[in-house]
């Protein structure tokens, strides 16, 4: 199952994402070594973060975002989840032999 992430940054988001910018992403890196991250970035409008993630439950995306770095520290004032449905483009899926 697909998820989005979004992290919404908190009033002093922008001091404190340096600080904690390498524990974030040690910890997608992660995710990232489990096939886990789809894809992750900052919204160019300064106004927080978009990751989309593949897990098994909307509980285990729920915990990932609150524990992260992001949001223990105020980078992220508020994180939400969203179950995600891919439509475009299709997903090749693995033929079977």
């Amino acid at each position: 199952m697909k998820f989005v992430i979004l992290g919404k940054d908190g009033p002093e988001g922008a001091a404190k994402r340096p600080l904690h910018r390498e524990a974030h992403l040690q910890r997608l890196e992660q995710w990232a070594q489990q096939g886990k991250i789809v894809l992750a970035g900052p919204l160019t409008d300064k106004t927080g973060s978009l990751i989309v993630v593949e897990a098994d439950s909307l509980e285990e995306v729920q915990t990932f975002a609150n524990e992260d770095p992001y949001m223990i520290h105020g980078v992220f004032q508020s994180v939400t989840v969203h179950p995600f449905m891919q439509v475009f483009p299709l997903e090749l899926k693995a033929e079977k032999v």
